[in-house]
């Protein structure tokens, strides 16, 4: 009687019953199966071989990252230095095989072991050191990062062309990464399902203390699981600098959270005892596809942080219900679930193709506007100096009847290549990048190039690539100025210090080497310290106020961007624009406010509105076959408290 009570009845009430059972026992799945067809829905671009190919691409990095950290986070741990581990393995890669001669063979072994080496400690101080994960892993994220950045000095270093073809295509067509991906993704499978190592990860997160008392030798299991994540870690760094053709000492900044959300998406829990490699692939895609589809969607840069932060509570809060709902994962090693997982997948995707191929209709026939469109990809807008391009190139694509797209790659060369390759599929008609570094852009120009989609870089050069024209003021020449400047005001003699801008970026490069070029023109100005204060006034506020404490008779400032000029300011107090000149780089209208209150003797002005409005017009003269000169040099200008009423950036 009560088995027949459990059994449905065939109907439409059993048929629905079963549709619900399904979506809430895949809910990561749901997620990625509604957001491909909402997407697809709303935009005609989504739904391409080279843009979905770019999801693939996009998604391989954290994909590998998070196979990795599935490993821990299924034996209720957390490994947060991935990210910086990956940067580091990239590093020694570099490092060895370009500026030490290692052959490319052993470079990589060393990059591996490098990963592998992190992970090793990792586990040990939570094994042995009974360090708690978060703690231990915390601390190998600033190690392994402060490595990164000591032995690149912390400027790029050129990939071995032979590694570098890891970020190439196969047949033209086929990406590598996505290969990598899949690669690793089966590997961490086959780990979780088929090996000792893999149950042993679900003994631990289950209850540590059983498994102990069964016999499992648990502190050499963390050592050997965290090991797996730092070598996970260390392929996703290689995959990444291969996109860029060089190992960024920034590199995969902020990739650990990633790699979290994308674990625990796709079903896992940060207790532990569950989880597998497939829902982790399914999460990272959902990452993938929703940077990607706000993207093409034209949606402003801070409300992606947004949306993207409320979809994985959303996913998180669907597996909640699930959970609630008594819905249960096939039992471990059992062919009828495999089976039937295999099913679910295969339906999933039959039902997708079917909802996505209905919905491409609403784009078939649709009037195409004949507005040229453009996409303009900025290195960041956490910056008034960009903020003001972007206004600029807003304006003046509103004037001229341009459609432009803008992106903010938050300093993050690897986010600004996804961003570029969504805007060559997408067929835009010109490409408008202001480049967070400028070796690390060249494979996406080139892939834009290759597209005949004319590109046109802002602010900072592109190397290795041909773009139609750079519109930028020269920030070597700026830095000249800047030293200049505060030299002559304290009159040839004197002590100074800089803060300089975020390692790594060529921004900084080029303005250090400013200030070190104007300043040997000055015997008497001695330099005290030189300390990087990555853009940021906060931080500038920071270092000044330390340097101050073993500098307190220092007589000028030079920072290489005006908000580390204005923390700087904060920090001296009433010394500001008395005792102690400070100039700073940009012209932003906050410094611009401190110029004519007199606290900042002076700013490097670069006019960014005005650079973003040429980077507009000469695009749009690119798509209309018309002449660009290859260089338009926008001047810079050194506003004082003289000259400041009459100058507008």
């Amino acid at each position: 009687m009560a088995t027949d009570t459990l059994k449905s009845t065939p109907g439409a009430g059993g048929a629905t019953s079963g549709l619900r059972r399904l979506l809430l026992d895949n809910g990561a799945l749901t997620a990625l199966i509604v957001l491909v067809v909402a997407l697809s829905a709303l935009s005609g671009d989504f739904l391409t071989t080279d843009n979905l190919l770019n999801v693939g691409v996009q998604a391989a990095v954290t994909a590998v990252l998070a196979f990795g950290v599935t490993f821990v986070i299924v034996s209720a741990g957390i490994d947060l230095s991935v990210g910086s581990v990956a940067a580091l393995s990239a590093t020694v890669l570099a490092w060895s095989a370009t500026s030490h001669g290692v052959p490319v063979v052993l470079a990589v072994v060393l990059s591996v072991a490098t990963g592998i080496v992190a992970g090793l400690v990792n586990g040990f101080l939570i094994a042995y050191g009974k360090l708690p994960p978060f703690i231990a892993t915390l601390a190998m994220l600033s190690v392994a990062r402060g490595l990164s950045l000591v032995i690149s000095g912390g400027s790029p270093i050129p990939f071995p062309d032979s590694v570098s073809h890891l970020g190439d295509t196969l047949g033209g067509w086929l990406p590598v990464p996505v290969l990598v991906m899949v690669v690793m993704g089966l590997a961490a499978a086959v780990v979780l399902g088929r090996t000792y190592i893999g149950r042993s990860m679900y003994a631990i997160g289950g209850n540590e203390e059983a498994a102990r008392l069964s016999g499992l030798r648990v502190k050499k299991q963390k050592l050997a699981i965290y090991a797996l994540s730092g070598l996970f870690a260390a392929v996703a760094g290689i995959v990444l600098a291969s996109r860029l053709s060089s190992a960024q000492p920034q590199a995969a900044d902020g990739y650990e959270l990633d790699a979290i959300a994308a674990v625990v998406i796709g079903g896992a829990s940060l207790a532990g005892g569950t989880g597998k490699a497939s829902g982790t692939l399914i999460g990272a895609l959902i990452l993938a596809v929703l940077r990607n589809g706000l993207n093409l969607l034209n949606v402003s840069a801070f409300w992606q942080q947004v949306v993207i932060g409320v979809v994985i509570a959303l996913a998180v809060l669907l597996d909640t219900v699930r959970r609630k709902a008594g819905a249960t994962a096939p039992a471990a090693g059992t062919g009828g679930g495999k089976g039937r997982q295999a099913g679910t997948y295969a339906l999933a995707a039959v039902v997708t193709a079917a909802v996505v191929g209905a919905t491409s209709f609403l784009h078939n026939g649709s009037a195409t506007t004949t507005a040229p469109r453009m996409g303009l990809s900025l290195s960041t807008l956490n910056n008034p100096f960009f903020v003001q391009i972007r206004a600029g190139a807003q304006a003046e694509a509103k004037k001229l009847g341009v459609d432009l797209t803008v992106t903010d790659a938050q300093n993050d060369a690897s986010q600004q290549a996804n961003q570029l390759q969504n805007f060559t599929s997408s067929g835009l008609g010109a490409i408008i990048v202001n480049p967070v570094d400028s070796d690390a852009a060249s494979n996406s120009v080139k892939a834009a190039d290759k597209a005949s989609i004319p590109v046109i870089a802002v602010d900072r050069g592109v190397n290795k690539a041909a773009v139609n024209a750079l519109v930028a003021s020269d920030n070597v020449a700026g830095g000249e100025l800047a030293a200049k400047t505060v030299a002559e005001k304290l009159g040839g003699n004197g002590k100074i210090v800089t803060l300089q801008g975020q390692a790594g970026t060529s921004a900084a490069r080029e303005r250090a080497e400013g200030f070190a070029k104007g300043l040997k023109a000055y015997p008497g100005i001695k330099v005290l310290a030189q300390q990087p204060a990555d853009f940021d006034r906060t931080k500038g506020l920071d270092v000044m106020s330390n340097l101050l404490q073993a500098h307190p008779d220092v007589q000028g400032v030079i920072a290489a961007n005006d908000e580390m000029a204005l923390g700087a300011i904060k920090a001296l107090g009433a010394k500001a624009g008395r005792s102690v000149q400070v100039v700073g780089f940009d012209g932003t209208p906050d410094g611009l406010t401190a110029v004519k209150g007199g606290t900042l003797y002076a700013s490097v002005a670069q006019q960014p509105s005005r650079l973003g409005r040429i980077a507009v017009d000469n695009a749009l003269r690119a798509v209309r076959g018309k002449k660009v000169e290859p260089t338009v040099k926008v001047p810079v200008k050194v506003v004082t408290k003289d000259n400041v009423a009459g100058f507008s950036g």
